[in-house]
């Protein structure tokens, strides 16, 4: 069957660009008004190479799955800043616009900040990348995520340094955001139940670059291995200095850290050697193979979280294909989230199903050592694969 498309591009204020993408089978539309599916992504900016490649990865997925519905299917995709302040106004939005379910939001607080909006109206909302335990501790049911949970990595990370390093002088050092102030409470909660204790927590700020001071610190402590909860950039500047200072202690960092930008930050030097925990290669995964093949011959390079979201899109406008909701009525849209919840999705990421607070069931991750030529990005190797225990005590944190 023949598809058309048709895109559009308008300029909006607070919440920035919007790109409509109308998917139509005019055989099978019948008149009927159009699914309306909306993407969120982060802002122009740093992140904003994120964003355009989770754009084409929604528009990617809005082909491939687009048949048997019956309806046309249009993708509606948002860009939004880091600001959670904003975020319940973008919900508040797509919510006008007439969606039937929502992949985002990107960060954890702005997933946060707009989640009780689509629970209110009963839209689905898939999360790609958001991995604060507190998201989905909320109890809505109509949300899920396709990542990880932090205190699961923090959780990871300290077993490494345990099992793996035999640390016994560790420092954690966070950016003090959700995502950075969480896996560095995942780590210290697991050593805790270990019997083990941390040296110190130290605190820096994104966009910091000169970390003299703190670095004199850690130099008096004498840590033998450092835990790092933030993003690459910050990561990058101060393995640096570490390293120019003469520490010599092990660096563990989070997802956000790898990422070829943290090599250059911290140059090769002090880079190699470091220890990151993420995700399985997705490149190994047979599931994903075509779909990072035509990603790429369009695209480029694949880049973090599209597969994600790519699988995000797909499993919601599976669940609109199973539940065949009538409208976009509460009523109707909880049987898509009962569909979402009680099907298994076959994915670029293989077999996809989740729990019943709307975590992956299954979320594995594994520890990555930096080295030029690593099988990840030319700079990133697998060691091994880690997972956290189910239903563990830690990974079920009190809403908070």
């Amino acid at each position: 069957m023949r598809w058309t498309l048709s895109t559009g591009r308008a300029m909006l204020g607070g919440a920035g660009g919007v790109l409509l993408l109308l998917l139509a089978a005019p055989a099978l539309a019948g008149g009927l008004p159009a699914v309306k599916i909306g993407l969120v992504v982060p802002a122009a900016g740093e992140a904003g190479r994120l964003g355009e490649r989770m754009r084409r990865a929604g528009e990617m997925a809005l082909a491939d799955t687009a048949g048997g519905l019956g309806r046309p299917l249009e993708l509606i995709v948002h860009e939004e800043p880091f600001d959670p302040r904003q975020s319940p106004g973008l919900a508040e939005r797509l919510v006008r616009e007439g969606v039937w379910g929502v992949v985002g939001h990107f960060y954890s607080s702005t997933s946060i900040a707009a989640s009780a909006v689509y629970a209110e109206q009963g839209i689905p909302q898939i999360t790609p990348a958001a991995t604060h335990p507190r998201l989905t501790a909320q109890g809505f049911s109509n949300l899920f995520r396709l990542a990880g949970r932090d205190d699961q990595q923090g959780q990871t990370g300290a077993e490494f340094l345990r099992a793996g390093l035999q640390a016994r002088r560790v420092v954690a050092v966070h950016d003090q955001t959700e995502y950075g102030r969480t896996l560095a409470q995942g780590l210290l909660l697991a050593m805790q139940r270990r019997g083990r204790r941390v040296l110190a927590v130290e605190e820096i700020a994104q966009g910091d670059r000169d970390f003299a001071a703190l670095v004199g610190r850690l130099r008096a402590l004498k840590p033998d291995a450092l835990s790092f909860g933030g993003v690459f950039r910050e990561a990058g500047h101060l393995l640096r200095q570490l390293r120019q200072a003469g520490l010599t202690a092990a660096f563990l960092g989070g997802d956000a850290v790898l990422d070829p930008e943290f090599i250059t930050a911290a140059g090769e030097a002090a880079a190699a050697g470091a220890y990151l925990t993420s995700w399985p290669d997705p490149r190994r995964l047979s599931s994903a193979q075509d779909v990072i093949r035509r990603f790429e011959e369009r695209d480029g390079t694949l880049g973090p979280y599209v597969l994600q979201t790519y699988d995000a899109l797909g499993a919601l406008v599976q669940a609109i294909r199973t539940a065949r909701p009538g409208s976009r009525t509460p009523e109707e849209l909880r049987k898509v989230v009962q569909a979402i919840r009680g099907t298994a999705y076959r994915g670029a990421l293989g077999r996809l199903r989740w729990d019943s607070q709307g975590d992956l069931a299954e979320s594995p991750y594994i520890i990555y050592v930096t080295r030029r030529g690593g099988s990840l990005h030319g700079w990133f190797e697998p060691l091994a694969e880690r997972r956290p225990a189910a239903g563990a005590a830690a990974s079920r944190p009190a809403a908070r």
